[in-house]
């Protein structure tokens, strides 16, 4: 490398934050309904359909952001009108939520947001919505999740189920690493989160969320004091 080229990096290297290996994210959107019952704010959940992924499992709508959205936001907005049959003019978007990125290789964004309507005039699509059922928001402000560690580690190998024989993902050999990396590493630990309701448990990354968005609604009502 020349001066001149230097010259070039010096000219266009920026301080923006950026997000190594981006591309290769799995990105999803997330929306956290409210919606007002009898004057007091609740939580909208759903009930996923039996027959999809996770089915049976609670969650927030959402979903893949295609590359006909035109942003993570219109992604969510889109998966919640499809989910629970609503107009986009019945969600009113207040804002971002903290984005999580999972070791899965899964980056999601969630924004909370509030339904201008009635539970009655949803018409959840039964493909993907098996029930729904709220919270109230001020019930769930006053009690803390289950918390558990869970460990995840690096598995540079893998082992057929049906004929035992293993791959190996990473040539620790051939590359000349030290042989502890054949074998699984690394401790880092992953929070898992459970709320425990009268509805199922709320866990995994809809409980994160949610633990997020009530810690960010506990800290703005706290500077109103």
């Amino acid at each position: 490398m020349d001066k001149q080229q230097l010259e070039v990096i010096r000219k266009n290297f920026t301080f923006e934050q950026r997000l190594s290996d981006y591309e290769d994210y799995f990105k999803t959107a997330v929306l956290v309904p409210l919606i007002e019952i009898e004057g007091e704010l609740h939580f909208l959940f759903e009930k996923r359909a039996a027959n999809i992924k996770q089915g049976g499992e609670i969650c927030f709508p959402g979903g893949k952001i295609e590359t006909t959205d035109s942003s993570s936001l219109a992604a969510a907005v889109r998966e919640t009108q499809e989910e629970l049959g609503c107009d986009q003019e019945q969600i009113t978007v207040l804002g971002r939520l903290k984005t999580l990125i999972l070791a899965s290789g899964v980056l999601i964004n969630p924004y909370l947001s509030i339904l201008n309507c009635s539970l009655s005039e949803l018409k959840t699509d039964p493909q993907e919505v098996d029930s729904i059922f709220t919270l109230p928001v001020a019930s769930l402000l006053e009690r803390q999740p289950d918390r558990y560690d869970c460990l995840v580690k690096v598995h540079p190998y893998v082992i057929d189920s049906e004929t035992n024989v293993r791959t190996d993902l990473l040539p620790v050999i051939n590359l000349g690493l030290p042989e502890r990396y054949q074998e699984t590493w690394g401790d880092s630990i992953q929070k898992i989160y459970a709320y425990q309701t009268e509805s199922g448990v709320i866990w995994g990354l809809t409980a994160k969320v949610l633990y997020d968005c009530l810690t960010d609604i506990q800290e703005l009502l706290s500077i109103e004091g």
